[in-house]
């Protein structure tokens, strides 16, 4: 099958960063679905897994979104079938979806969402099982949930993903910081209540919050630890799914708590409410089909290709995309 490798922890600029190979079909086991792959999107984990690379003799299928069509079911898979349109994130330490197919174990898939496209879908899954985990598993938040949430990095992947989840499904008003007029008017249209400048973060946000926040979506952390206890209430909760910040101390006099969100734990280990993912991404879908959700992607490459890849690489490396990068088919 065709597929887009990396070997070695090239810079992006380099035709060798990633390139077209032909590599065996995957097998897949008895939990898993075989699919074909047919849109990916690219997000900051690709880069951070691409450049780390020390083995330019082992190829490395990236993609940790996909969408596309079952091929085939393993023995002990139940509730798809072959020709279901399905999209899903996947599992860090198995090959990616940047390939003509992929396996994947079924309890972390779910149907696509009936009235998108491929390319439209595939933008989502990695983001919005952020969000989903970020705000149930860690926030507790449910639809009576009410306060004010800021989303950290609002025009994001991340961000586009939570501000719209978090409208959908809880009662929480949300900030969104952004500095550019587009990146706030791409925030807005995500659907957040207001935006704030995150280069004076802490007085934007206590000008629209003046009794500060209840919960905060950080993207963007380093730096931001003693801003995050100068604008959190008592009791508030941090999730993070950057890293490299500062000692956290700064939290205790307001006994705030952080929460890491990464998505990828639930396949890494196992655990037993792995299929928690594959319902996550099931009531996504669910709240694109009544109109809840949009998706997030905002650049589309069609073909694909090594280069296209690179492309989208490019741009994520960039850190000033707005939404999602998409390469389809």
């Amino acid at each position: 099958m065709h597929a887009i490798a990396a070997f070695a922890g090239l810079p992006i600029e380099s035709h060798e960063a990633l390139v077209d190979v032909e590599l065996p079909m995957p097998d897949h086991g008895p939990l898993d679905l075989l699919i074909r792959v047919e849109a990916v999107s690219v997000n900051p984990v690709d880069v951070k897994v691409r450049v780390a690379r020390s083995t330019p003799d082992s190829p490395r299928v990236l993609g940790y979104d996909g969408a596309g069509v079952v091929e085939a079911v393993g023995a002990d898979v139940a509730g798809f079938a072959p020709g279901d349109h399905v999209w899903w994130a996947g599992d860090i330490g198995r090959a990616g979806s940047n390939a003509e197919y992929q396996a994947v174990d079924h309890r972390i898939v779910a149907h696509l969402p009936s009235t998108w496209t491929f390319a439209e879908a595939a933008a989502l899954p990695l983001t919005a099982l952020t969000a989903m985990e970020a705000f149930r598993d860690h926030l507790r938040l449910e639809p009576r949930s009410e306060g004010t949430l800021l989303m950290v990095g609002g025009a994001g992947g991340v961000g586009s993903a939570a501000i719209q989840l978090a409208k959908a499904t809880t009662g929480l008003r949300v900030l969104a910081t952004a500095s550019r007029e587009a990146s706030a008017e791409w925030a807005t249209a995500m659907g957040a209540d207001a935006v704030v400048d995150h280069r004076n973060l802490a007085a934007a946000v206590l000008e629209a919050a003046p009794e500060g926040v209840d919960h905060i979506f950080s993207a963007f952390t380093p730096g931001n630890i003693g801003t995050f206890a100068e604008i959190g209430r008592p009791f508030s909760q941090v999730v993070v799914i950057d890293g490299g910040f500062e000692d956290i101390a700064p939290l205790k006099p307001k006994s705030m708590s952080v929460h890491w969100e990464y998505m990828f734990a639930r396949a890494m280990h196992g655990t037993a409410d792995l299929r928690r993912q594959g319902e996550y991404l099931a009531e996504v879908a669910h709240l694109a089909e009544r109109g809840l959700v949009r998706s997030t992607a905002n650049e589309l490459l069609e073909g694909f290709t090594a280069a296209n890849l690179r492309e989208a690489h490019r741009r994520v490396e960039s850190s000033s995309m707005i939404g999602k990068v998409v390469v389809h088919r």
